[in-house]
């Protein structure tokens, strides 16, 4: 049996001492890793997804900043 997304997530942030992402936060997420793996190998993905986190920034910001650097194509 496969636990939805939702369920893990939930108890993963439980755990955490955290709250889930919004369903806004959740889609911000969810586009910032298919721009970092679109843009570059898919395991660039998880790893900005970290580094965002690390660094403090929203999802949404960190959407705007990986999208700059896939439109940029100065790295």
């Amino acid at each position: 049996m496969t636990t939805s997304t939702a369920l893990w997530v939930g108890e993963f942030a439980r755990r955490l001492g955290v709250d889930a992402p919004s369903d806004a936060e959740r889609d911000a997420i969810l586009a910032l890793a298919g721009a970092a793996a679109h843009a570059s190998e898919r395991t660039a993905a998880p790893i900005a997804c970290w580094m965002a986190a690390a660094a403090g920034l929203s999802a949404a910001d960190a959407l705007t900043l990986a999208r700059e650097i896939s439109d940029s194509g100065s790295f």
